[in-house]
């Protein structure tokens, strides 16, 4: 099987699995060979954020109330990456719902690339809602938490 044709099927497979996340090692003679690879399909912004709307007022067109809709500002991920609310694993979080945050302070960590990105808060205010969990995927301009 080619390697085209491989890549091909076990990218169906993922699909099929939904499967995001591929880690490959291969050794040779003369060391080991690591990848980490993040795949993202394109999806609708309901789909792919189901908490939304974040911002302004729900507009709700149908006759059940929207419980999902969350009053307050959102601060976005600036990237594509992997979300972290600590610092390193078994640290205490940055922020917890309830806590007083002031803009500068860092909220969250996103890995991209292998590098580590602090997001920052850009206002004063209340953690109201914190909507990754620790090591979670994030899009670009994905709502990550909730300041009232």
């Amino acid at each position: 099987m080619s390697f085209r044709a491989t890549v091909e099927s076990m990218s169906k497979i993922m699909d099929e699995m939904g499967i995001t996340e591929l880690e490959l090692e291969r050794q040779f003679l003369f060391g080991v060979y690591r990848k980490h690879i993040h795949l993202s399909k394109q999806q609708s912004t309901a789909v792919a954020m189901p908490n939304l709307p974040v911002t302004g007022e729900a507009k709700n067109t149908n006759s059940e109330p929207a419980e999902n809709a969350v009053n307050g500002y959102a601060l976005k991920s600036p990237m594509v990456g992997v979300a972290y609310l600590a610092p390193e694993p078994g640290a205490k979080t940055f922020t917890s719902v309830g806590a007083r945050i002031k803009a500068g302070d860092t909220v969250a960590l996103i890995e991209a690339m292998k590098t580590f990105n602090p997001i920052k808060s850009d206002k004063d205010g209340v953690v109201k809602e914190i909507l990754v969990s620790d090591g979670q995927a994030v899009e670009f301009d994905q709502p990550i938490i909730v300041i009232e």
